[in-house]
């Protein structure tokens, strides 16, 4: 099914954007883990929604409510179920678009693939709403990872042709989660914010790329092929609605240097530890961690529902017609899509560490 996912850890999503709630259930979590509630609490409040005016008005609590799985604080070793409830939810806006489908969204293609039968309301299963219960997920996972001692980090990299300070790869030492917008340096987020807001008064959208880094992970983690660490995280992060492209490292920018460019050398520290001066494999070689710390970055197109003119067609009249979209929508996913990212990493690295395997030291 397309909304399962995993080996060791198993998820399922269930729910539609403005359906009575949306949901997850977590199978092959460790039993007596405990789970601080508060910091969940904390990370999804990161991607909810009508807190500042760079994203969607539409608010919502996103206040998790956990059905099964749990005691005592603590993981009981059977799935972990949660729900999220909608609570804000305008559905007449998408009356429109039933016939109309829209420019770059699922509209058309969901209608296709399910006869029609698809809830179009708020986009339904295909609306990054439905993001919300993996962020859940992904709260409980970054907290099993930094008890093994791995950090997952992401900010907004770039938003409409304005980039964030660079850092420096190899050592990736960055936390945006307390701030409230995840840039590493603030002028650069404020640049980043003007550049959104210009775009929604002439009711259009913008684009950018987050980048996540998960430092800690030790040597030995993946395979080759279709048991990749890249291909791993790079499905999970194509599933993620509106992400169009994945690159690890220097990634795209591979294609423009040479081989003693990008190789990144080895030597020996005063402990013995083979390290890295530089970390243009990302993390990654061969498919497996190496030990340095995973850099991958995720391009989210500009979001489709805009309020300017677009040509479009009416699916039952057979007649070209003019479309501006209503509702309430974000002008940019990036900021918001920065803890879905890390939840998104976070899945994957916990599903890869669960696999059985002793990584080989390095």
């Amino acid at each position: 099914m397309s909304s399962m996912w995993g080996e060791n850890i198993q998820i399922s999503l269930f729910g539609e954007s403005h359906g009575t709630a949306l949901g997850v259930v977590i199978e092959g979590l460790p039993p007596g883990f405990e789970i601080d509630l508060e910091a969940v609490a904390a990370h999804m409040r990161r991607r909810a929604p009508g807190q500042y005016p760079w994203s969607t008005p539409r608010r919502e609590p996103d206040v998790p409510e956990i059905l099964s799985g749990f005691f005592n604080g603590r993981t009981c070793g059977t799935p972990l179920a949660a729900i999220i409830r909608n609570t804000n939810t305008q559905s007449s806006d998408y009356a429109n678009l039933v016939a109309r489908p829209r420019p770059g969204h699922a509209d058309l293609t969901g209608r296709v693939r399910y006869g029609g039968a698809n809830d179009p309301r708020g986009s339904g299963h295909f609306s990054g709403r439905a993001t919300a219960p993996l962020v859940f997920a992904g709260a409980v996972c970054l907290q099993m990872l930094k008890a093994r001692g791995i950090r997952v980090a992401a900010r907004a990299l770039e938003i409409a042709g304005v980039r964030d300070i660079e850092i420096d790869p190899a050592d990736a030492a960055f936390d945006t989660a307390a701030k409230e917008f995840p840039t590493v340096d603030d002028a650069c987020g404020e640049r980043m914010k003007a550049a959104i807001l210009e775009a929604h008064a002439r009711q259009d959208s913008v684009g950018g790329i987050v980048e996540a880094v998960a430092v800690g992970l030790p040597a030995g983690i993946g395979g080759p092929f279709f048991d990749r660490l890249s291909c791993r995280l790079g499905t999970m992060a194509l599933a993620l609605p509106a992400c169009k492209g994945v690159e690890f490292g220097s990634g795209f920018g591979a294609a423009r240097a040479t081989g003693l460019q990008n190789n990144d050398t080895m030597r020996y520290d005063d402990g013995g530890r083979i390290v890295r001066p530089t970390n243009h494999a990302g993390g990654i070689e061969g498919g497996i961690s190496n030990g340095m710390p995973v850099v991958m970055r995720c391009v989210f197109k500009p979001p489709s529902s805009i309020g300017a003119p677009q040509a479009t067609v009416n699916l039952e009249t057979g007649r070209e017609e003019t479309l501006e979209v209503k509702g309430r929508h974000d002008p940019c996913i990036v900021p918001r899509a920065v803890p879905v990212v890390e939840s998104a990493m976070a899945l994957v690295l916990l599903d890869r560490l669960l696999d059985g395997a002793t990584p080989s030291a390095s």
